[in-house]
């Protein structure tokens, strides 16, 4: 629910990792920011109103993020969603830090506007594990290990990186670093870290999670 910045980044990351996505905003010109080729739902309309978000498909969705612009329209949808829709993810974006401790109690996990809000956003939709393991100072620059599908393995690191979008920085392998170069194989048990920058650190964890695609 909302179709700004955060929420149309959110919403192709999503499509990019194979999700089925339904958008909701007020104001129908929003959705360009979602390109001509976005494959989702777009629906116009409050995010809250139970008539917009079964239109939109919340009776069948795994996971429900509210990133409009207001606080009171977030932390509302959301609770629309997990009380009335029993979503088992919901996530709510929160301008007011004051506030977020408060709906953390409700139950709804909140994320302040902060440079990763893409990642960790994506992180709390899709996956249960910590997205991050280092992040520099200014929220630019992150690093984290990946967990591989197996069929990763035996492919080399040019492979990957092409595919997840991000740079191998190291590998722990054996219990040693190494600095891998494109030409080195990965191999199982191998502890693989990124660097990326925020905005796309979550995709390229999910995206490593999924099968290389396979070679003609």
């Amino acid at each position: 629910m909302g179709c700004g910045r955060v929420g149309s980044s959110l919403a192709r990351a999503l499509v990019r990792i194979g999700h089925e996505v339904a958008v909701i905003d007020q104001n129908s010109s929003a959705f360009l920011r979602l390109g001509r080729d976005f494959p989702g739902m777009c629906v116009t309309g409050v995010g809250f109103d139970r008539d917009v978000l079964t239109r939109a498909g919340i009776e069948r969705a795994g996971a429900f993020a509210a990133v409009s612009s207001g606080d009171n329209s977030n932390i509302i949808s959301a609770r629309v969603a997990r009380e009335t829709f029993a979503v088992e993810r919901v996530v709510a974006r929160i301008y007011d830090a004051k506030r977020a401790a408060v709906y953390e109690r409700l139950g709804i996990p909140t994320i302040a506007t902060v440079p990763w809000t893409t990642d960790r956003f994506l992180r709390t939709l899709v996956s249960d594990q910590a997205t991050t393991s280092w992040r520099d100072p200014t929220g630019t620059v992150a690093v984290t290990e990946l967990t591989l599908h197996e069929d990763w393995y035996g492919r080399t690191v040019t492979d990957l990186e092409s595919t997840i979008g991000a740079r191998v920085a190291f590998i722990i392998r054996f219990g040693q670093g190494i600095l891998p170069t494109g030409k080195t194989v990965l191999q199982a048990d191998d502890a693989v870290y990124i660097a990326a920058t925020s905005g796309t650190v979550g995709e390229a964890v999910a995206l490593a999670t999924t099968a290389p695609a396979h070679e003609d």
